[in-house]
């Protein structure tokens, strides 16, 4: 058996123009979907990815605000900024790019955020949300794996999925909604005794720890669904994921690459909240 791919760059671009469609449709109403983005410092990973997430928003039709920042900037000044950013009615979407300066507390500043500005979905309103099944923003990078398991109509119920990694950002949020998709969840970490077994028994497996080759072949139930996370680079610079690619796509019956898998729905799911907030404030005053 030879895995079928999960392109996500072609899931991306469907997805993106779905949302420029809404948001032509919105702004003709008289509301333009707007995202501002805060970068602090000079890190080089951090400059890339912002390029990244304004250019998308530009190309759907949304609008988008970059201020950059010197990484002396002051943690108060910083707070402030945010808050200006809530009050503003032209921006429906803010974006603190982490990591911060070290004497930036980041979940002060994330916590800042107006939870309906939240559309990184990591404020603990959000968090919440999510759990309690209310209406909130999904975390991006989660999200997107859901859109990709949509993607080819995989059907979640009553499947055991199984999540390797809990931290705050992809982990934790992606076990809430895989449960809210009717699955069976176990979240694995560095410290379950056998983890070979708990994959074993996975319809559907996630890795999300940022180790390379922590998924190999013997792992991974034939026709089993994985979605790879991870953003790992090899001895020779490649990027790679947490999973034996090579390998495992000979067992599994689905799997995403790495690149062109989960990273580009990471910032297509950031477009999808900032017009889904915009949505629900143009409801809001109508």
């Amino acid at each position: 058996m030879t895995a079928q791919i999960i392109d996500g760059n072609a899931v991306s671009r469907q997805l993106r123009a779905e949302v420029a469609q809404r948001t032509a449709a919105l702004k003709a109403r008289g509301t333009t979907p707007g995202l501002a983005v805060i970068l602090v410092g000079e890190d080089p990973a951090s400059q890339v990815y912002v390029g990244k997430k304004v250019q998308a928003c530009e190309e759907a039709g949304l609008h988008s605000v970059l201020e950059k920042y010197d990484a002396s900037l002051t943690e108060a000044a910083l707070l402030a900024r945010v808050e200006a950013l809530n009050a503003d009615p032209s921006i429906h979407g803010i974006l603190v790019q982490l990591p911060l300066p070290r004497h930036i507390d980041a979940q002060k500043v994330i916590e800042t955020i107006a939870p309906s500005k939240d559309v990184d979905g990591f404020h603990v309103a959000s968090a919440g949300a999510l759990m309690t099944g209310l209406p909130g923003f999904w975390s991006c990078t989660p999200y997107g794996c859901i859109k990709l398991l949509e993607s080819i109509g995989y059907d979640l119920k009553g499947k055991h999925a199984v999540v390797i990694g809990r931290s705050n950002n992809v982990g934790k949020p992606m076990a809430l909604m895989l449960l809210q998709k009717n699955a069976t969840v176990t979240v694995c970490h560095s410290a379950t005794a056998d983890l070979k077994a708990m994959t074993l028994q996975a319809d559907v497996i996630v890795a999300a720890v940022g180790r390379r080759n922590t998924l190999t072949a013997d792992m991974v139930k034939p026709g089993a669904v994985v979605i790879d996370v991870g953003m790992n680079r090899n001895e020779q610079g490649k990027l790679c994921g947490d999973v034996d690619f090579a390998a495992v796509k000979e067992v599994a019956g689905w799997i995403t690459p790495v690149p062109g898998g989960v990273g580009p729905m990471t910032v297509t799911m950031l477009l999808v909240n900032t017009l889904e907030s915009a949505e629900r404030e143009a409801r809001a005053k109508a």
